[in-house]
């Protein structure tokens, strides 16, 4: 087995494939540890905290606090990022992981190159063979073409920034896009978010969609969607112009940098998969529901195959891909069925299972909305901004999904994705005994308030006519 990839998925598929008993190679062209690692997640996580420290600042003297408020060197907080990077790749250790483990690993080799569906030649020249082969190269940020594209900047230059820009447009309302605009407003840069699509984060529930609008204009960061195309970008004395049509009107703004997050296409060009016989669609691996791709023998996993461009999608893939391409059992199908996930933006988004629009168009689904400022936690922290909603099925009472925004979200929907993962019922998550005070306690709230409108809890007549209906968190029902 060669994997070619040394991402999170790249590494997992050569672990799976040598923990099975295969000779494994593991190529990477440049440094183990992927987009996650070395330029994606993990640094953006780095740039959040930071800018979290900065927020939390604001609130020292409502605590009893004096301090100056903090200057932000920008320098320092992108050399912070870069330290936390080799700290990651000094914890992981992962070549030596996975040469202790017998995994041949071949890394810095430039880019591999398909001469036919058994073989890769490397940049230096050097040949290699295999039986089977599991492609998980990555993706990289689109760059868009338009006059005076080549002054756009991608999330991947970031880092390369010497200094704060006083005031950025960002174009894409995505999860990339929102936690740069959190990012930089955070930071004092004056932020324009601007979208072709109709509310940013379109893929999320509705309700996120509204509420991190507002909390980011809240925030004074301008948010524009709706346009229609990126016309050009002209560069000034200081700074650019940004030019974009807005229905049949042309609008132009000025800012010190332009970014451009708008999508992340696999890194299929360099590898000269027509020769091997695999074939691509829109810039992914073209794979079927086992992630073999149309040479028998070749596998991908991982943003390559577009399906889930997540971290932790990715390492689910690598096993499911391992296995199918070893294994003679029965081939397991790659499903992601519950995938949470969110955005460290502040406040936070996480979301896991069905958005309300998708319940809804199955049947009639039990919903409840719980808002932070119901959350003891939230009141002790001064963090009341966002809500915990849960989405039930009124005739097998599952749960169907779960759409937070505030503090902890992203860990929030984790405890809710396990319930679902177990197959837990909505009463047995309002029965679980949640420590107070913590921001997952809403979850028993959200819990509490559906088990009540399905009568799954015993109430007075005179109960369900009081207004507004709420819990308290430590409240329980006797069984």
């Amino acid at each position: 087995m060669i994997v070619i990839g040394g991402g999170p998925a790249g590494v997992t598929a050569a672990l799976r494939a040598r923990e099975l008993g295969a000779n494994t190679a593991l190529v990477e062209r440049g440094r183990l540890g992927g987009i996650c690692t070395n330029d994606g997640c993990a640094p953006t996580r780095v740039l959040a905290k930071a800018a979290r420290l900065v927020r939390d600042s604001r609130q020292f003297e409502s605590y009893g606090l004096y301090a100056t408020p903090p200057d932000i060197d920008f320098a320092r907080v992108i050399e912070r990022t870069q330290q936390v990077i080799y700290q990651l790749q000094e914890k992981k250790q992962l070549i030596g992981h996975l040469e202790a483990v017998g995994v041949k690993t071949l890394h810095g080799v430039g880019n591999a190159r398909f001469s036919d569906a058994h073989k890769i030649t490397v940049a230096n020249g050097d040949v290699l063979q295999s039986e089977k082969f599991i492609l998980c190269a990555g993706g990289a940020a689109r760059r868009l073409s338009f006059p005076g594209s080549e002054h756009t900047l991608t999330h991947s230059d970031v880092w390369s920034l010497k200094k704060l820009p006083k005031s950025v447009v960002i174009v894409g309302g995505g999860a990339t896009g929102c936690q740069l605009a959190s990012v930089f407003s955070a930071f004092g840069t004056q932020v324009t978010l601007i979208d072709v699509a109709p509310r940013i984060l379109i893929t999320e529930d509705q309700h996120i969609s509204e509420a991190m609008r507002q909390a980011f204009l809240d925030s004074e960061i301008n948010v524009i969607t709706g346009i229609s195309a990126v016309d050009s970008v002209e560069k000034l004395e200081n700074e650019y112009r940004f030019n974009y049509s807005s229905g049949e009107a042309s609008q132009s703004l000025t800012a010190e940098a332009v970014i451009l997050a708008v999508g992340w296409p696999g890194n299929v060009p360099d590898l000269n998969l027509a020769a091997a016989g695999v074939e691509t669609e829109r810039n992914y691996i073209k794979v079927n529901d086992y992630l073999q791709s149309s040479a028998p023998n070749i596998y991908a996993a991982g943003d390559i195959t577009g399906r889930m461009l997540l971290v932790q999608s990715a390492s689910y893939q690598a096993r499911i891909a391992a296995e199918n391409a070893l294994l003679s059992s029965p081939p397991r199908a790659a499903e992601h069925r519950l995938v949470p996930h969110g955005g460290f933006t502040d406040p936070e988004y996480g979301s896991v299972g069905m958005t309300e629009e998708q319940a809804r168009a199955k049947g009639d689904p039990a919903i409840a909305v719980v808002p932070f400022a119901d959350l003891d936690r939230a009141v002790i922290d001064g963090h009341t901004t966002g809500f915990c909603k849960l989405i039930v099925d009124r005739q097998t009472l599952g749960i169907l999904g779960a759409h937070v925004v505030g503090e902890q979200a992203v860990e929030i929907v984790q405890l809710v994705s396990a319930g679902m993962a177990a197959g837990m019922k909505v009463q047995q998550l309002a029965d679980l005994e949640l420590a107070y005070p913590t921001y997952a306690a809403i979850v028993g709230l959200a819990a509490r308030d559906i088990s009540r409108q399905l009568k799954l809890i015993p109430v007075s007549m005179e109960w369900l006519h009081l207004n507004p209906l709420r819990g308290a968190e430590w409240e329980r029902q006797e069984s």
